[in-house]
């Protein structure tokens, strides 16, 4: 899992709007739902108070695209479950370099509210969920939703670095798959383990 070093708490307010998710399907391997992970990841995000105009962009790439994808932003070889790229809201105001913004007397500050908020991305590769489903999340569509939830979450800024992060990330995670998922306790099979990958 792709993480921003050191602790970071991206904004969670777009102004005026409403949240958005762009679900893009890049693989051939497993027909999915995609109106079903697009309302799952709005939901999550409601629940996560992420308000305004928000974006959030999903990708379901192949194994190929994954594990180039890995390899340039993990160095490790081979295609992983899911990758998050969060983007942090950057003020233009404070942007260094020569294409910094200046104030003069008649320029106003940039309002970033007036801009939507890009949350990131989260990138998911189905053959992989298939592959560990059955002794992860129990079946392929719980796996896909755990993918989901948490890559949604690290690009909120949660992480698994520390066992504390870790048990509050996943008490998170089971939090969400409950209520917005599943609607009720987690199924027998369900098995959370650390990631191989990340």
């Amino acid at each position: 899992m792709w993480r921003r070093p050191g602790k970071y708490a991206p904004r969670r307010n777009g102004g005026d709007g409403e949240v958005e998710v762009f679900v893009v399907d890049e693989q051939s391997d497993h027909v999915l739902d995609m109106a079903r992970w697009q309302k799952l990841a709005t939901d999550v995000l409601v629940a996560e108070r992420v308000t305004g105009q928000s974006e959030l962009t999903v990708i379901f790439a192949d194994e190929t695209a994954m594990a180039e994808l890995n390899s340039q932003f993990m160095g490790k070889q081979g295609p992983t479950d899911v990758l998050a790229f969060p983007i942090d809201a950057i003020e233009a105001s404070r942007t260094p370099g020569p294409g910094a913004l200046s104030f003069g007397p008649t320029k106003k500050p940039i309002d970033v509210h007036d801009h939507p908020l890009l949350l990131g991305d989260v990138v998911i590769c189905p053959a992989v969920a298939s592959r560990q489903a059955s002794t992860h999340a129990g079946d392929f569509e719980s796996e896909i939703a755990l993918l989901l939830v948490h890559g949604i979450l690290h690009v909120l800024g949660n992480d698994h670095d520390t066992p504390e992060a870790q048990a509050a990330m996943w008490a998170l995670e089971r939090k969400h798959l409950e209520g917005l998922f599943w609607r009720g306790p987690a199924p027998a099979n369900f098995r959370h383990v650390p990631e191989t990958t990340s």
